[in-house]
This record gives C-alpha cells, sequence and structure tokens, in this order.
C-alpha cells in the first residue's frame, strides 16, 4: 500500500485503430490506419495500431506518406459516435474501482484510487485489474501510468508504462531523479513543440535541467506559467482529480474548416457565420447561460503565408440570442477581413453568466426573443439537429446539414 495520494492515468493504445480491430476479428493481424479522410489522399492519420507504427506510420502525419511506409494497411473511416460510447464504457469500468474519474481525453483518464488500496490490492494489483478488465470486456489495451499526483502519472504513462512489457509504471518523488530527469524537457507533461524550443534555447534540454533551473527566471519570463514548468520538473503538482473538471466553462465556441475557399461575404461566408452563431447560442442555452464578448476568428486559404484574425467585442449586455451574437460576429469580421479567401471560421461566446436574469429593455421584447430560441433548441434536441433550419442553410454555402453527421469535425 503506497502511502500519500495515489494517481492513475489510464490510457487506451492506438484508441481509434483498436476500437475497430476489437470489432473486427479479420483485422486482427492487419496494419490498421484511421484516416479522417481515407478518399483523400491528403488526408491526417487519426490513429495507427502498432502493425502499422512498426512500419513508421505515426499519428498526425499524411495519408499518403502513411500508405508509401506501409502500402498493405486498411484504411478506415472513423467512427466518432462509437468511439464516444466506448470511452464512456470505459468509464463505468474504471468507476468500479473509485468514485473518482476524470476523464482527460476521450481516451486517457485520471483516477484517484488513494482510498482503493484496502478493497482491490496494491496500486500495481489494482492497475493489472484494470487492464484485464477493459481486454476481456472491450478488447482494448490499456496502460496506466502510477504517481503521487497527476502530472507524474502522466510522464510515467506516456515515456515509460507505454514502453514497458507490461504497460505500468510507478513514478515517484524517489525514482524521478534517475527516471524522469534525463528525459529530453519536450517529454514533460505541458511541454509543446514551441515551448521546447524556448527552453533549448535557454540551455534547458533535459527535465532535470528545467527543474534546477532558477525559478525566479523562468518566473519572469512566463510569470505564473513559468512557476508550473519549474514544479512539474519537480515532481509538484496540487491539482485533484475531480469529477467536475468539465463545469464552470469561461467560454463557449464552434469552428469548421470549409470544403472549399470561400470568396464571397454576401453568398458564402455570412451563411456560416449565421450557422456556427446558431450553435453557439444553442449549446450556450442548453448550459443555461448568456455570454457578453463575441469573438470571431478567420484562417486564410494560403497555407504557406498563412493570414487570418481573432477578434472580440464587448457587447453591451449579456446574450444568448443567435440574431444578437450573429450581428456582432458580421461587423467584427467585415471590420478585419482582408478580401481573401477564407478556409477556416470560428465564433466564440465568452463573460458568461446565469441566463435567468437580464437586463429589461424599453425597446425590445427580450423574453420573447429568447423564448423563440429555446422553443428552436427544443425541435433540434427532440428530433435531430436538422429537424428545423435556416433557410440560408438551404443555399450551396450552408454547411448544417454536413455538420450534422459529424461529431468533432468526422463523421459519427
Amino acid at each position: 500500500m503506497m502511502k500519500g495520494k495515489v494517481i492513475f492515468l489510464v490510457d487506451m493504445q492506438s484508441f481509434y485503430a483498436s476500437v475497430e480491430k476489437a470489432e473486427n476479428p479479420h483485422l486482427k493481424n492487419r496494419p490498421v490506419i484511421v484516416s479522417g479522410d481515407p478518399e483523400r489522399r491528403g488526408g491526417v492519420v487519426l490513429a495507427a495500431c502498432p502493425l502499422a507504427k512498426q512500419k513508421g506510420v505515426a499519428n498526425a502525419s499524411r495519408l499518403w506518406e502513411a500508405q508509401e511506409k506501409c502500402p498493405e494497411a486498411v484504411v478506415l473511416r472513423p467512427r466518432m459516435q462509437r468511439y464516444i460510447d466506448v470511452s464512456l464504457q470505459i468509464t463505468a469500468i474504471l468507476e468500479e474501482y473509485t468514485d473518482l474519474v476524470e476523464p482527460y481525453s476521450i481516451d486517457e483518464q485520471f483516477m484517484d484510487i488513494t482510498g482503493s488500496q484496502k478493497l482491490f490490492g496494491t496500486p500495481e494489483e489494482i492497475a493489472t485489474s484494470i487492464q484485464g478488465r477493459i481486454m476481456r470486456e472491450i478488447g482494448i489495451y490499456a496502460r496506466v501510468g502510477i504517481g503521487p499526483n497527476k502530472a507524474l502519472a502522466k510522464i510515467a504513462c506516456d515515456n515509460f508504462a507505454k514502453k514497458n512489457k507490461n504497460g505500468i509504471f510507478t513514478l515517484t518523488k524517489e525514482n524521478m531523479k534517475t527516471d524522469m530527469w534525463p528525459l529530453p524537457v519536450g517529454s514533460m507533461f505541458g511541454v509543446g513543440s514551441r515551448m521546447k524550443h524556448h527552453l533549448n534555447r535557454m540551455g534547458i534540454s533535459t527535465i532535470g535541467g528545467l527543474a534546477a533551473f532558477p525559478l525566479d527566471l523562468l518566473k519572469k519570463k512566463w510569470g505564473i506559467n513559468g512557476h508550473v514548468l519549474w514544479m512539474t520538473a519537480n515532481g509538484i503538482d496540487y491539482s485533484p482529480v475531480s469529477t467536475s473538471s468539465l463545469d464552470g466553462q469561461k467560454a463557449i465556441g464552434h469552428g469548421m474548416t470549409l470544403p472549399k475557399d470561400y470568396e464571397h461575404f454576401d453568398k458564402e461566408i455570412k451563411v456560416v457565420l449565421l450557422e456556427l452563431s446558431e450553435e453557439v447560442c444553442r449549446r450556450s442555452r442548453n448550459a443555461g447561460v448568456m455570454g457578453q464578448t463575441v469573438s470571431v476568428s478567420c484562417r486564410g486559404a494560403d497555407f504557406d503565408w498563412p493570414t487570418g484574425f481573432n477578434r472580440q467585442v464587448k457587447l453591451a449586455e449579456p446574450t444568448n440570442s443567435t440574431q444578437d451574437v450573429y450581428e456582432a460576429v458580421c461587423r467584427l469580421f467585415l471590420t478585419f477581413w482582408d478580401g481573401k479567401p477564407v478556409r477556416r471560421l470560428g465564433v466564440n461566446l465568452s463573460q458568461l453568466s446565469s441566463d435567468d436574469i437580464w437586463q429589461l429593455n424599453l425597446f425590445q421584447d427580450y423574453a420573447k426573443k429568447m423564448s423563440l430560441g429555446y422553443v428552436m433548441d427544443g425541435i433540434k434536441n427532440r428530433f435531430g439537429d436538422t429537424a428545423i433550419i435556416r433557410a440560408a442553410s438551404l443555399t450551396a454555402a450552408g454547411q448544417a446539414f454536413e455538420r450534422a453527421a459529424k461529431i468533432g469535425g468526422h463523421y459519427k
């Protein structure tokens, strides 16, 4: 029995590809690639099974590159709804060991098993039991990182458990100096490619080097983020495993990559801005909130010479009315758009507050305007996203029907 907190990070190996292989036995001994758009060789690899990775296929690589390295691979389109369902099944298994389970991503979940050891055994025994349950009931191999906090559990999983034969590794304050500190600084939880570049330029190449770097200099350069980096490198993380980690949203946004370059504001761009405003406001109403700050983002069509902007405006009062948000978004877009073709658009609503209180206005019936939105939401929630749509979505530029068939940008 470990003293103090015991945190797990449970990660599913090649999750999307593993789900496909578990449900299709004929794929068991074949390399499998799940790609966002298998019909386009320019699609991106979302997941590759271990057999495909052995041939050099990497996640996020271009499909045509993956097929050159592994021409015998079976390429499948993702089934996002199925992956979500399986992820929830895994959560249910984990919750049989502890009530403190925090989803970190669709294929990673934190667990606090501190109080579970008297019931289920040592951390290693619990981790082995979890692996067996997930494999027997779902057919997917899980890896488990163990540590006294979330940061060390994550680092243990990513850098050691995934490479261990038994898929389990424990990282503690005692062994982190010998095992974690020699790792490249880019291997640390919270360090992305840009931060790695900045740290390398400062002469910091390992996690141990970051741990020994003067804290005041890191705080001077990056403020609280510099302090957090130093704490992580020294194995310090006070954040609890929380079942309410997704509560208390600070903003609600929605964006989409367009199927082609959109050049005309009236015929094309404003149609998508209306659909995005509708989706953001619908999600706000479902969450029971309004927002007072509206922002719009745009990315140009030229990927070699990227252009675009992200601008925001504060409204006179909070709202979750589609028309209010749409009008603000259009004004913002026309103010900052350079007139060149765009390929991605996004709308965001922030500075959220409860929707049960609003400022009365003598010049408009805000209650009537709000109730209209809630009635439309009720129809969509009951009969589907396309049960009622705006006429603009029936034009060639509309994307409402296409988006209704997807989750997270991929087909359900």
